[in-house]
C-alpha cells in the first residue's frame, strides 16, 4: 500500500509550494512520496524546482484530468445560473476549472492508495500520523473547524438545502477543502454518474459558485453518504489545535506552532492572495499572519536568498493612504 501526499500547484504559487515541499521534508521527512497536480500548463519553475527531489513527482497526464474535468463541466452545466453568472464576468465555462484536478486522486490509475490532499498555501507542522492513523478506521478524514461557517460552502438561501441535507449534518460534516484524506477509488464511474443526476434533478442549486471546487466535494462526499471523520471533532480536547492563520494566539517553538500545548498538524494561509508571498519575496517588506514561518520554511534550504527587510512593515490589508484614496476617486490610481 502506497500513502502520499498531493498538493495542485502551478508556477503562480512557486514560493508557497517551496515552502510547503520544505516544511513536509523538515517536519515529515523525505521519504514520503509527494505529488504535484499541474494546475495547468504554466509549471516551467514547479519542474526545476522538483528535479532535485527524489520523492515529489508531476502529474501532467491529459487523459486523467479531462475526466475529471469533464466531470465538472457536467456538474455546473446542472446548475441554473453558474456558468450564465460567470460568462457576464469574463469567465469562459466553469470557474477556476483546474482546481477540479485534485479529484484526480480518486482515480483508479491515480499514484497513491491512501493519501493526504494540502492546499500550496498550507505549511505541515507535525508528522501526519493522525492523519493516515485515522485512515485505518475511516475513508474520509479532515481536521477542520469550517462546520462553524456553512455558508462558504452551500447556498444557505436555497430551500432546497435542508431537503438534501439536514441541518444536523450541515452544521457537523462540511469542511474546508485545503487538506483532507481519503483513498483512490472511493468515487467511482457509476457514483458519480448517479451524483450528477441528483444535481441535474435540481440539486445543484444548493452548490455556492463561489468557492466552486469545495462546495462541490463536500457535495460529492455527504451526497455519497461517505461517513466523514473530523478530527477536530474527535481527538481529545488537549490535543485538538487549530489551523488557520485567522487564529493569532499560535506560539512559535523552534519553527512549529502550538496552540496552547497542542501542535499544530499543518496552518493554512487561507485567503491570502499568492500576490503577498511573492512581494515578500522580493523583498517588499509586507507583514502578514505567522510571516515569519513561511520565511523560515520558504527558504530553509537557501537560506542565504532570504530578504532583509528595513523599516516599518506595511501590513497586508492596510487601508489605502488618503492621497492614494483622492487619486483612485480622480481615476488617476487604481
Amino acid at each position: 500500500m502506497v500513502d502520499g501526499i498531493y498538493t495542485l500547484a502551478n508556477d503562480v504559487v512557486y514560493n508557497q509550494l517551496v515552502a510547503l515541499l520544505n516544511s513536509i521534508e523538515a517536519n515529515v521527512g523525505s521519504e514520503i512520496p509527494v505529488c504535484i497536480i499541474a494546475y495547468d500548463e504554466r509549471v516551467e519553475r514547479v519542474r526545476a524546482e522538483i528535479a532535485s527531489r527524489k520523492n515529489v513527482t508531476l502529474l501532467e497526464d491529459p487523459h486523467l484530468f479531462s475526466r475529471w474535468e469533464d466531470f465538472s463541466r457536467n456538474i455546473w452545466s446542472a446548475h441554473p445560473t453558474a456558468l450564465q453568472t460567470w460568462q457576464k464576468q469574463g469567465i469562459s465555462g466553469v470557474y477556476r476549472l483546474g482546481m477540479n484536478r485534485r479529484y484526480c486522486a480518486f482515480d483508479p490509475e491515480a499514484p497513491f492508495d491512501r493519501f493526504i490532499y494540502l492546499d500550496a498555501d498550507v505549511l505541515v507542522m507535525n508528522s501526519l500520523q493522525n492523519v493516515f492513523g485515522a485512515l485505518d478506521t475511516h475513508d474520509f478524514v479532515v481536521y477542520d473547524f469550517q462546520y462553524k461557517s456553512p455558508d462558504h460552502i452551500y447556498n444557505l438561501r436555497s430551500p432546497k438545502l435542508n431537503e438534501v441535507f439536514p441541518e444536523s449534518r450541515i452544521r457537523s460534516e462540511i469542511f474546508c477543502a485545503g487538506m483532507y484524506a481519503s483513498k483512490r477509488g472511493l468515487l467511482d464511474q457509476d457514483q458519480r454518474a448517479w451524483l450528477v443526476s441528483q444535481l441535474q434533478a435540481g440539486e445543484s442549486e444548493i452548490l455556492y459558485m463561489s468557492a466552486p471546487n469545495q462546495s462541490v466535494l463536500n457535495y460529492l462526499v455527504m451526497r455519497s453518504q461517505i461517513p466523514i471523520h473530523n478530527l477536530a471533532l474527535n481527538l481529545p480536547k488537549d490535543q485538538i489545535s487549530g489551523n488557520a492563520i485567522t487564529s493569532s494566539h499560535f506560539v512559535d517553538q523552534n519553527h512549529v506552532l502550538y496552540d496552547k500545548n497542542a501542535q499544530l498538524t499543518y496552518l493554512h494561509y487561507i485567503g491570502l492572495s499568492s500576490k503577498f508571498f511573492d512581494r515578500v519575496c522580493n523583498g517588499e517588506n509586507i507583514d502578514f499572519p505567522y510571516r515569519d514561518i513561511f520565511l523560515h520554511y520558504r527558504y530553509l534550504q537557501e537560506p542565504e536568498n532570504q530578504p532583509q527587510f528595513r523599516g516599518k512593515p506595511k501590513l497586508y490589508n492596510a487601508p489605502p493612504s488618503l492621497t492614494k484614496r483622492v487619486m483612485k476617486k480622480l481615476g488617476l490610481a487604481r
